[in-house]
């Protein structure tokens, strides 16, 4: 059984990063890395990744205050005050609206991250040509490394 409290990145991936909390894409599988770092579950995840520290350039929070929050026990609701709380400067909806879709549909950026995700795309599954986006990409990689077949 999953214990979202205290997730192990060893059994189960985190949430897809295109959930939302507040608005905020990425935020529930940020709390879930967060939470899995806590408990010493981590397993190959790395906390903070660079899509991480977008979330953290974007909110202006800083990813060790986010941890010892996260460590308090706090639940998704109450990890999303304490973001809204401490992000400076503030967002509006429509703010945080624009910024989730724009993370959302980045894709690899340069060539040679563009070459990373090829051949991440050639051994997870080479059939695959559908794959454009790191969310894309990170989807697929958390299915197949916990068993799905692409």
């Amino acid at each position: 059984m999953i214990k979202y409290s205290t997730p192990d990145f060893t059994q189960h991936p985190p949430r897809s990063p295109r959930v939302r909390l507040g608005g905020f894409v990425h935020l529930p599988r940020l709390l879930d890395k967060a939470r899995a770092c806590a408990a010493g579950k981590l397993g190959e995840f790395v906390y903070p990744c660079p899509l991480d520290k977008r979330f953290f350039a974007f909110t202006g929070i800083d990813p060790d205050a986010f941890l010892a929050a996260v460590k308090s026990g706090k639940g998704d609701v109450e990890m999303l005050a304490w973001v809204n709380e401490h992000t400076k400067p503030a967002h509006t909806i429509w703010e945080i609206e624009t910024w989730s879709r724009w993370l959302e549909n980045l894709g690899p950026g340069d060539a040679k991250r563009h070459a990373s995700m090829s051949e991440d795309i050639a051994k997870l599954a080479p059939g695959r040509d559908d794959i454009r986006t790191n969310f894309d990409r990170l989807d697929l990689d958390d299915y197949i490394s916990f068993g799905g077949r692409a």
